[in-house]
């Protein structure tokens, strides 16, 4: 596939802080609170590229087909696939499925040792054998006023099922479209300073919020705060 648009990278520098909560547990999330978390990780960029317009909605608006390039000398296939089948369900708006061949997917999960991780981001995120590779794990968007196009993510799996577990989860969502990281944000995947491996409940609300059908590729922060309200209002009675 074409790669098209801009360019936009988000690596997972540092994790586990002490004192930051391991669960969100049972918590009502205020329209403000899941409003300012939206506007927090949906627009900004945790990694900056030579990217030039971070501050605008970066989403899907086809179907996702993921394919899983597991090279790693540990399968990790299983987990991520029940991983992936779980989103459809928990992300309304949002359409996925797996490739058959890599050449139909438009979202690449490349699993590997941290041995690897360096020479697969250079080779297969970037094509360029002196292109730099931050962080623990990352994900590439490509993405422009039609949609992202194209999400790559390196998972390194030999370090631990937690920094693999974590890894997956902020790296694929973040593939989806919310790309910033905020440390304020203590329910929140999307927070290298918090422990959480799961999708929260937090996030599921940022990420129903982003695929909601008034909200479009290309919308500034103004476009957007305005509808936020109405949003959070219609996407709470699929959130359980």
């Amino acid at each position: 596939m074409r790669l098209y648009g801009l360019t936009f990278l988000v690596a997972l520098l540092f994790l586990a802080v002490p004192g930051i909560p391991t669960h969100a547990g049972p918590y009502t999330f205020s329209t403000e609170e899941l409003s300012d978390g939206f506007m927090k990780t949906v627009f900004g960029l945790e990694y900056r590229t030579w990217s030039w317009q971070p501050y605008l909605v970066k989403k899907y608006v086809t179907p996702v087909r993921f394919y899983i390039h597991n090279e790693a000398r540990k399968n990790r296939r299983p987990v991520i696939q029940s991983f992936l089948n779980s989103l459809e369900g928990n992300i309304r708006g949002l359409s996925v499925s797996m490739a058959a061949r890599p050449e139909d997917a438009n979202f690449h999960i490349y699993v590997v040792d941290r041995d690897q991780y360096r020479d697969v981001v250079r080779n297969n995120i970037y094509a360029n054998s002196h292109a730099d590779a931050p962080g623990r794990c990352l994900v590439r968007v490509v993405s422009d006023s039609r949609g992202i196009s194209r999400s790559s993510a390196v998972i390194v799996s030999d370090e631990g099922d937690f920094l693999f577990r974590r890894c997956l989860i902020e790296e694929v969502l973040q593939g989806l479209g919310p790309m910033n990281d905020d440390e304020s944000l203590a329910h929140s995947v999307f927070n290298d300073r918090s422990r959480h491996s799961r999708f929260t409940t937090f996030d599921r609300f940022i990420l129903n919020m982003l695929y909601h059908p008034s909200i479009k590729p290309g919308m500034s922060p103004q476009q957007v705060k305005p509808l936020l309200p109405g949003v959070v209002r219609e996407v709470r009675g699929s959130i359980r």
